[in-house]
């Protein structure tokens, strides 16, 4: 198999990193090699704060993926989050090179160039620059120009930038191991392409990752991302809640969590007719059995109202409202479509 066909990808999270090698076809596709997940360390809300142990964890994550696809990680493209992430748009203007001829690629080229153009921080560095569309002589919404007639070329642009010191970090824990960074990725832009259609994007979606210590929004507006943010509250919040209001470890409520998402008799909030329509729920119903967990704690059963209603819902809300502060800071909730 040629070592050039070949295709790697690391997503150093919070809580887990995870390495794909994956070889790539002619067509299009992919084909999944090897993978492996492995618990993070040295990660506090998407960025690195121990390079030695967040390392170690990228290193086994890298090796159990290589062992699974027989060969080695030379380069991958790298995952980056973190509350550090902010975006702008941005406006680029040219003038065609040959206006009698057609836009070339080098006339593309130039208009991305001058919307890059932008004063920012030295604490900051581009990650993407993701054009939204380009204006020919004064026409909107073209999606490619090149081969068009045209004397003046515009393009609006969605820039996602982030904290240069830590990207660097997060470049030296893989350079370290001899795995060239050959591209980052913003978490979100890739959770986005993972999980919607193209005409979700086209319509306007708002994407929500919930990760471990951070949640990633991106904003899609007729096809092309528009707004992209981080809220530095994840799961991670909910486990230490949990910890907190039941009085366990932080083992333990990471436990409890998970088996909570899996129960068959998860709370909901039936409509007035199905409420009296259905019995009366015994106590022990309304009870999650700990047992299987083998908690230290020794706790064998709690009250699932309590847990949801009490615990977890109130973290869900905060993590909700703080999204929405974020489509409405975007500007664009008016152009999203009504689920």
């Amino acid at each position: 198999m040629a070592r050039d066909r070949i295709v790697s990808g690391i997503d150093v999270g919070t809580s887990k990193i995870t390495t794909l090698i994956a070889s790539a076809n002619d067509d299009g596709s992919v084909n999944v090699l090897g993978v492996s997940t492995v618990p993070s360390k040295g990660i506090r809300k998407g960025q690195v704060v121990n390079i030695e142990e967040a390392t170690a964890a990228i290193s086994s994550s890298v090796e159990a993926s290589e062992r699974m696809a027989g060969t080695t990680v030379a380069s991958a493209v790298i995952s980056v989050g973190g509350n550090h992430i902010a975006s702008i748009n941005s406006h680029g203007v040219v003038a065609v090179a040959e206006p009698d001829k057609e836009i070339t690629p080098n006339d593309v080229k130039r208009v991305i160039d001058a919307a890059k153009a932008v004063q920012l921080p030295q604490s900051r560095e581009i990650l993407h620059v993701l054009p939204r569309g380009y204006i020919v002589d004064g026409q909107e919404g073209i999606v490619d120009p090149g081969g068009m007639s045209g004397v003046r070329l515009e393009v609006d642009t969605h820039l996602v930038t982030g904290g240069a010191t830590a990207v660097r970090n997060l470049y030296k824990c893989v350079e370290e191991l001899g795995v060239e960074v050959a591209a980052v990725a913003f978490g979100g832009l890739a959770s986005a392409y993972s999980s919607t259609t193209e005409t979700e994007r086209e319509l306007g979606v708002v994407v929500i990752d919930i990760g471990g210590g951070t949640t990633d929004v991106a904003i899609f507006v007729d096809g092309a991302l528009s707004y992209s943010s981080v809220v530095p509250i994840g799961a991670i919040n909910i486990t230490k809640d949990i910890a907190a209001g039941m009085r366990v470890s932080l083992e333990s409520a990471e436990k409890i969590k998970l088996l909570l998402g899996q129960s068959p008799k998860f709370p909901t909030l039936p409509s007035e007719v199905e409420e009296k329509a259905k019995p009366k729920k015994t106590e022990s119903e309304e009870d999650l059995d700990l047992r299987g967990l083998g908690l230290p704690e020794e706790m064998t059963t709690v009250s699932k109202k309590t847990l949801v209603e009490g615990i977890v819902k109130p973290r869900l809300n905060e993590i909700f409202t703080m999204v929405g502060l974020e489509i409405k800071r975007s500007g664009f909730g008016d152009l999203l479509h009504p689920a």
